[in-house]
């Protein structure tokens, strides 16, 4: 399925923008560029397929419980769909309260619906649709994992009287309506996007307004995930989002002709996916500096939710490979006198030795104190926490998990530590030859290239150390020294703690970080002065 997205130019051409479904376009532009009427524009071409979350919604509730019939509930669509074709519709919204009353009626009827197939697969005898109904997530409880992704600890929650209610940090509960700003925002918008129909164009107008960025970006990163089936233009002020949205598109509108106050062409450049807006435009919208910390890995990699949560004051950006973070780095401080951002990045510490270390952190890359990102999320300090939570709830003994998450994973390295010594040794070695690698210059001017290969004394010293390590059970001596993802000592790790595979132990540890102030002070001083610098 294809959006219509397309919009007269000012060279008295059409722009034929058309967008996919699973597809991403962000629209950035300074104020009177146009943006709003814009986003008219594309509600209107796709009546029927769009559903709207305007920049002047209303944030706050009118009450806790369902106030609209089905009847009424149509009824308010319809008229909300006829609005929406009034050109009045961008800066005027008369049913403000009623699409907030639609989207807790929306989440209501999804546990609804869900409850009543649940109930008509076991009346029926259909022992098998019921497994499947209740394993499918219901859109509270994906709502629910979206704040605590976004660094939220509220849990919503359906009671008696189909009435939404809150609770902190598992506290008491409270009417939703008692919500923060930036907390019912997220609510309503997640509920206007998980409850929409597949196929939907969703056009989101402003979603950072009440909202830090260190909220509202992974909450959409995870809405976009989540709903593959519908199409998302996001019309937005802050140019980041759209960089940490590394497979979206952008619009960058330039200005807007009006005849009256009625907009007749726009001046705008599309960027594909993974293209920066332009200097000029990200001026105008963001004005001062900001920092940006790039990772190893991909969007999808371990790398990038760790490090979003860690370090929620920055904008956290995966660069693939170490190679492409000190290349990025560098290149923004070497132009840092021509645009506002301050480069940091992260790499693998890969046996990095002490020199190599301070070389990087003099031109602002940090090398993690462990082989690679995986450690952190295993680190003896993060197992302990976790061993801690999952003893409250199963009444285990915290001490005995953590004994036995570690010697399990001590008895996974034990048996292969040539194999895992050899794959260090090969990257260290390639790393070398990246290293030095001459620039330019140097190749011109014909002087002779020597890279020694010396990885078969790097291998014999890192079987030794590791060797060690093992001996003595120092499981954070054998995090430094290779990469354990080559294991089963995750996986074995995650077992322990009564886990059913490796995947929900990663959940849980970031929900212990987005939940747990002291935990996430614990790993943060894993990062020596980095978190210092990035809040500077």
């Amino acid at each position: 399925m294809t959006f219509d997205l397309s919009f007269p130019t000012e060279a008295g051409q059409v722009n034929p923008l058309r967008l996919d479904v699973g597809e991403t376009l962000f629209v950035l532009g300074a104020n009177g560029t146009g943006k709003s009427s814009l986003m008219f524009r594309f509600n209107a071409q796709n009546y029927g397929q769009a559903r709207k979350v305007s920049a002047h919604r209303q944030t706050w509730m009118q009450t806790d419980a369902l106030d609209l019939t089905p009847s009424n509930k149509l009824q308010t669509e319809q008229n909300i769909r006829n609005q929406d074709q009034n050109d009045q519709s961008r800066y005027r919204d008369p049913f403000a309260a009623a699409r907030a009353s639609i989207a807790v009626f929306e989440l209501v009827d999804a546990e609804n619906r869900r409850a009543r197939a649940m109930a008509r697969a076991y009346d029926e005898g259909r022992m098998d649709d019921l497994a499947s109904e209740a394993e499918a997530e219901s859109p509270i409880a994906v709502i629910n994992k979206l704040l605590r992704e976004s660094h939220l600890p509220i849990g919503i929650s359906i009671r008696d009287n189909e009435q939404v209610m809150a609770s902190k940090n598992g506290g008491p509960e409270y009417g939703a309506a008692q919500l923060s700003d930036g907390e019912r925002n997220v609510l309503l918008i997640s509920a206007h996007v998980l409850t929409a129909p597949p196929g939907t164009l969703l056009l989101i107008d402003e979603p950072e307004r009440h909202l830090h960025r260190s909220i509202i970006a992974p909450l959409l990163g995870a809405l976009f995930e989540r709903r593959k089936d519908c199409g998302f233009v996001i019309s937005t002020h802050d140019a980041e989002l759209a960089l940490e949205s590394s497979e979206s598109r952008a619009l960058l509108l330039r200005s807007c002709a009006f005849d009256g106050h009625a907009p007749t062409a726009w001046v705008a450049d599309e960027l594909g996916a993974g293209a920066p807006p332009d200097d000029g435009l990200k001026r105008d919208l963001l004005g001062s500096r900001r920092r940006i910390l790039y990772v190893e890995g991909t969007e999808r990699s371990l790398d990038k939710p760790l490090y979003s949560l860690v370090f929620p004051m920055v904008s956290v950006v995966p660069k693939g490979s170490c190679v492409e973070v000190e290349q990025a780095v560098a290149g923004l401080r070497a132009a840092e006198a021509l645009h506002w951002l301050r480069a940091y990045g992260i790499v693998d510490g890969d046996g990095l030795d002490a020199d190599r270390i301070a070389a990087r952190r003099e031109r602002g890359v940090y090398a993690l104190p462990f082989y690679s990102a995986e450690a952190v999320y295993f680190h003896p300090i993060v197992i302990a926490r976790v061993a801690s939570r999952q003893s409250s709830v199963l009444g285990t003994d915290e001490d005995a998990m953590v004994s036995a998450a570690t010697a399990a994973a001590i008895a996974a390295v034990r048996d292969h530590t040539a194999r895992l010594s050899a794959k260090a040794a090969k990257k260290a070695v390639r790393r070398a030859v990246l290293e030095s690698i001459p620039n330019d210059d140097d190749l011109l001017a014909g002087d002779d290239l020597h890279i020694e290969n010396r990885a078969g004394e790097i291998q014999v010293r890192r079987k030794r150390e590791l060797d060690a390590a093992v001996g003595r059970n120092d499981w954070e001596g054998v995090l430094r020294l290779c990469p354990v993802r080559e294991s089963v000592a995750l996986d074995r790790i995650s077992t322990s703690l009564r886990f059913s595979r490796r995947a929900d132990y990663l959940v849980a540890v970031r929900h212990l970080l987005a939940e747990d102030e002291d935990a996430l002070s614990n790993v943060r001083a894993l990062f020596g002065n980095l978190p210092a610098e990035l809040l500077g």
